[in-house]
């Protein structure tokens, strides 16, 4: 006769051949129902009864309901990540981070509710960490256009700006039954051709992408877009004829260039 030591059910811990585990169910519940549930709340009953588990087995594996949405959160972020990663990258930057912004929104919109839960819960004082991973993926993507001196601001900033239009745009697009839930809907490519264009050297990269780089505009010192270029390329390859503290220096340095203003960067004309 089996006992019950601290109330947890009495399923199998492991996934034993092709059963999955009860936490393995606990996710795939819960993923489910929060896709079907067209922005209603889930609740844990609904989750451990489409699970075949009890609320206390529940609690073991994630402490609370709020812990197992993390975790379904978690597993959407894999998902959305294996989604960017199957874009094949090109020699062109540019055209890749326009491609980057069409899987985000297609993801978004073909996963609605979950794509809700990942970026559309955060409060006032809570940045989800998935806002912030998702902020590196692209990072690391126009650090490409920076090496390549398209980038007329530091990758970072261009990548919090994007990102921000491309998450805003996605929760307009699910929001709104009256518009294309599409990745090429109008309002979606308007949007990301213009965000693009204000963080890039030259405007026209945008529509001749193989151009190549092209010198900085509207005001930018040259030099700034030379910065980027430069400071992308020597964290990307980690240079070893420099120390690491001659290197942390020259980045700072460089950094300082890029963000540099356009006004503080030209000469006084004064007298």
């Amino acid at each position: 006769m089996r006992q019950r030591g601290s109330g947890v059910a009495d399923e199998p811990e492991e996934t034993k051949g092709d059963v999955p585990s009860p936490r393995e169910r606990l996710i795939q519940a819960a993923m489910d129902l929060v896709a079907s549930s067209d922005g209603a709340p889930v609740s844990t009953r609904q989750i451990t009864e489409l699970a075949r588990v009890t609320a206390p087995t529940l609690y073991h594996h994630f402490g609370d309901k709020d812990g197992l949405m993390e975790a379904v959160v978690a597993r959407g972020f894999e998902e959305f990540v294996q989604s960017e990663g199957s874009i094949e990258r090109s020699d062109v930057p540019i055209q890749d981070v326009k491609r980057l912004w069409d899987v985000h929104v297609q993801f978004g919109v073909t996963h609605a509710q979950l794509y809700m839960l990942m970026f559309g819960t955060s409060g006032p004082t809570r940045r989800p960490v998935v806002v912030t991973e998702a902020e590196r993926l692209l990072e690391r993507e126009l650090n490409r256009l920076a090496a390549s001196g398209q980038l007329a601001v530091p990758p970072l900033e261009a990548a919090r700006a994007i990102l921000a239009a491309n998450v805003g745009v996605t929760l307009m697009l699910i929001s709104d039954a009256s518009e294309a839930p599409d990745a090429m809907n109008p309002l979606s490519t308007q949007t990301r051709d213009a965000v693009l264009r204000s963080v890039l050297t030259d405007p026209s990269i945008l529509d001749a992408p193989t151009a190549g780089a092209a010198a900085a505009t509207g005001g930018q010192p040259s030099y700034v877009a030379a910065a980027i270029a430069l400071n992308a390329t020597l964290q990307s390859s980690h240079p070893d004829q420099l120390s690491g503290t001659e290197m942390k220096l020259f980045l700072e340095w460089l950094h300082r260039l890029s963000t540099a203003s356009a006004s503080s960067a030209e000469p006084d004309q004064k007298g």
